[in-house]
């Protein structure tokens, strides 16, 4: 029981829930998840079975897609419809077209973000979630994103609300993109709707609902190797396999030579079709060290 389940989180399920689902049906204790979903939200979440947790970290580098509804009018304390109403314009107009892709395309590229409070951000140890629930304005940072695309799909008028597809990099949190694209647009904005579409090579149109999870079984994993593809593949050469694999380091002429690999470059390391595990590139040294180590000789 290794690899990945592209799983299809529904609404109302928490990311813990999913975790415990996968852990009851596949009767297997490590599991873990990549990208937390907030509850309210659907889509790909990325759950991790047996040695496929300790690749949970390099999911991280892998870009995020988003299908999103925003609601023009209001914006609420949570930055989504389960919220508060902070800020109200019943009346208010949708711009044009053409005045909010002026706008997506002013937060296109890297952008700063103040996560909601609303959020698992953790300011001194705590969940800044908690200390509202308490009472308490937690003090957030921004934090540099990059938003790689924005694309309006509709805009409704009658209803007030635009829906668009982002991709994203990791740590963005789209319901503070949608107030603060309100906000540029002169009007309160939350999101109303959310579903993530992709994480790195994890595609909506192929994830498995609870549903389906129960009656695949292990036949819904997915090798795990194949889930970081994102990442540079490198071929050891046998010789050199058994080291390692007990976790010494390789030096490579042909790579010194080609000089094509920058240093501390995440690798893939294979040897033949066999995946071994993690490495970087130590350039200073010209080696390719072992970082976590997959394979063994029961394998």
């Amino acid at each position: 029981m290794d690899g990945f389940i592209n799983f299809l989180k529904p609404p109302g399920m928490t990311s813990h829930d999913a975790v415990s689902l996968v852990r009851r049906v596949l009767r297997e204790k490590r599991v873990g998840h990549a990208g937390t979903l907030d509850p309210g939200a659907a889509g790909v979440l990325p759950i991790a079975v047996g040695k496929a947790t300790r690749l949970i970290e390099y999911l991280d580098t892998a870009g995020k897609s988003y299908r999103a509804e925003m609601m023009l009018g209001i914006e609420t304390d949570s930055g989504d419809d389960t919220g508060t109403v902070v800020a109200e314009a019943a009346d208010c107009a949708v711009p044009d077209e053409a005045d909010i892709i002026k706008v997506f395309k002013g937060f296109t590229g890297v952008i700063e973000q103040v996560p909601p409070a609303y959020s698992a951000i953790k300011i001194n140890g705590r969940r800044a979630c908690d200390l509202v629930r308490q009472g308490l304005t937690p003090d957030i940072p921004s934090r540099t994103v990059e938003i790689h695309s924005l694309i309006l799909l509709d805009r409704d008028e009658s209803n007030k609300r635009l829906l668009f597809d982002v991709s994203c990099s990791r740590g963005t949190y789209i319901r503070t993109l949608c107030q603060d694209m309100g906000r540029a647009m002169g009007i309160p904005a939350t999101m109303s709707f959310l579903v993530r579409t992709a994480v790195g090579s994890f595609i909506l149109q192929d994830s498995v609902s609870a549903e389906e999870l129960k009656v695949l079984g292990g036949e819904a994993l997915i090798p795990y190797d194949l889930c970081i593809g994102h990442i540079k593949k490198y071929q050891i050469s046998p010789a050199r396999r058994k080291a390692f694999c007990n976790g010494l380091s390789s030096f490579d002429r042909e790579l010194v030579k080609n000089n094509n690999f920058s240093n501390n470059i995440c690798l893939r390391v294979y040897c033949g079709e066999d995946f071994l595990g993690m490495g970087h590139y130590d350039a200073n040294n010209q080696t390719v060290v072992p970082d976590k180590v997959l394979w063994t000789d029961r394998d």
